[in-house]
């Protein structure tokens, strides 16, 4: 496992179900990893986006802090955030496989959905002769096509019980 994995991981760990928020200071982290602050904010910047669910904020100085909260979205609206601004018009494949693995890490596909997710818009999936700009704009409609009839499979279950 790479150190940011780790120290994700971590960070993780430390924001509990019942305690959405947690405040950390960068360089008592960095010292308990022993690396340098800067690859605490690597991790940050990469993986504690909005895009990941959390916003982080810092307060610099002496005190300093870093603090780092799970935004909880109903699943409408994260859907809706989906598929106009996150997913958009084109998506090219690694966005489109961090997203597959985003979804599942916050539930809103299974593992598994994710998995057919990510193999349907992989470049072995859509290799051939096209250009990589049509790539994107196909992976994106495609993506978006999933995730609506994921929706529509949940919202048929919700109903029929």
């Amino acid at each position: 496992m790479r150190l940011s994995d780790t120290i994700e991981s971590f960070i993780k760990a430390m924001i509990q179900e019942d305690s959405p928020e947690v405040e950390l200071k960068r360089n008592e982290l960095a010292e308990y990893f022993h690396c340098a602050p800067s690859q605490i904010n690597y991790v940050l910047a990469t993986r504690f986006t909005p895009d990941h669910g959390y916003v982080t904020s810092s307060q610099r100085g002496g005190g300093g802090y870093i603090r780092i909260v799970r935004v909880r979205q109903s699943s409408s609206d994260h859907l809706r955030y989906l598929l106009n601004e996150r997913i958009g018009d084109a998506l090219d494949a690694q966005s489109a496989q961090v997203l597959c693995a985003q979804l599942a890490e916050r539930k809103v596909v299974t593992l598994s959905e994710a998995q057919l997710m990510a193999a349907a818009v992989s470049p072995q999936a859509l290799s051939g002769p096209v250009p990589e700009a049509v790539k994107d704009v196909m992976r994106a409609k495609i993506l978006k096509c999933m995730l609506l009839t994921v929706a529509q499979q949940r919202a048929k279950a919700e109903h029929n019980e």
